[in-house]
């Protein structure tokens, strides 16, 4: 039974795959999601809601439309069965398997429940709420795939999204209470997961007007990721620029980065930028094979990125060198340091091996030059 909800996410993540396709379509020109309807777009004739339905409406119109026969692209359905596939997917991984070691459900009562397809409401939220999550970075991943530009729109509304969850998510939830981050005989210590891997610092250091559970500590958590994953993300930005000489992360970047901060704390996003990095080399490599020399869309890795690392934490955060690197004030700040200059000789190494580069010419100097030739 546990299984037929995993077929129940994957029609879910359909429908939410044909939202997507209408936001990425419509949402960089600011166009309006809800008027007007699906249409063709050469005779602009509605398409009717039998042919609109997530994956299948493009085999049965056959890739065209059925009035003019304008083809359609394909990969409008192969967005749907992405986004499918994402959520069952997420479904069986953090319910099924429970990737997430949430306590309540390494329970042998509640795993015997999950696996009769009785899932318990908390279950629930945490797969929504993830789901969620992976629904916006998606759309601005398909974006900057598409036009290299994340809309604003998306990632504001996502942050505001984010934090208002944390706000009444806070960690530990789904449990009542957190474990202290030392039970006795452990080693390396081990802070509880819950819906947020880690509140916004250890349990055992937190002030009074943070306890867990509470409002307070929830809104804290999710703007401590929303900051420092804009932060993160636009002093990268900063120093690369001031030591190459151009920029080498767009404004959007910092901006997905805020929205799944938001969303999972600053410590998964921290790290999720760094995995984001080594996936980013291999989209590199893949798209200067097909397209040469030519701008890199790096939300969709930061996207692999955050989700990996929120996926991995269990494992990630139970590192003793991991919990000392997060939860030890000046050893973050000295590592903040150290990488800001790292990466600022490093640009400047580059701009010296490669040449500065040329200034662009205005358009209406390069019209002159133009004519001049005529």
């Amino acid at each position: 039974m546990f299984y037929v909800w995993v077929g129940f996410a994957f029609v879910i993540g359909a429908i939410v795959g044909s939202f997507i396709n209408v936001c990425v379509a419509r949402l960089p020109f600011e166009k309006s999601l809800l008027w007007p309807g699906s249409r063709c777009g050469k005779c602009f004739q509605p398409i009717r809601a039998f042919d609109n339905l997530p994956i299948l409406g493009w085999w049965l119109l056959r890739g065209r439309c059925r009035t003019c026969g304008q083809p359609f692209a394909i990969s409008y359905s192969l967005v749907e069965l992405f986004t499918a596939c994402c959520f069952a997917g997420l479904f069986y991984l953090e319910i099924g398997c429970n990737v997430l070691d949430l306590p309540f459900l390494r329970q042998p009562a509640v795993q015997q429940d999950i696996a009769w397809g009785i899932i318990p409401w908390q279950a629930f939220v945490v797969f929504g709420w993830h789901a969620l999550l992976v629904m916006f970075l998606l759309i601005t991943s398909l974006s900057d795939l598409q036009y290299l530009e994340v809309p604003l729109g998306v990632t504001v509304c996502g942050t505001v999204v984010g934090l208002i969850g944390a706000t009444f998510l806070a960690w530990p939830f789904p449990q009542a209470t957190g474990r202290a981050p030392f039970p006795p005989g452990v080693l390396p210590p081990r802070i509880e997961s819950g819906l947020y891997p880690w509140p916004v610092w250890p349990p055992d250091q937190l002030p009074a007007w943070l306890p867990p559970g509470s409002w307070q500590l929830g809104l804290a958590t999710g703007l401590a990721g929303a900051l420092a994953g804009m932060a993160t993300l636009r002093a990268v930005r900063f120093l690369f620029g001031l030591g190459r000489g151009k920029e080498g992360l767009g404004i959007g970047d910092a901006d997905v980065m805020m929205m799944a901060g938001a969303f999972i704390g600053w410590q998964p996003t921290l790290l999720g930028f760094f995995v984001g990095v080594f996936a980013a080399l291999f989209f590199g490599l893949v798209q200067l094979v097909r397209r040469g020399d030519q701008a890199l869309a790096f939300a969709p890795a930061l996207a692999v990125g955050a989700l990996a690392t929120l996926l991995a934490w269990p494992a990630i955060g139970r590192n003793s060198t991991i919990y000392m690197l997060l939860s030890e004030g000046w050893v973050l700040g000295g590592l903040a340091a150290a990488g800001a200059v790292f990466l600022l000789l490093a640009s400047f190494i580059l701009r010296l091996l490669r040449g500065a580069e040329p200034p662009e010419e205005p358009v209406g100097q390069e019209q002159t030059a133009e004519e001049k030739k005529g």
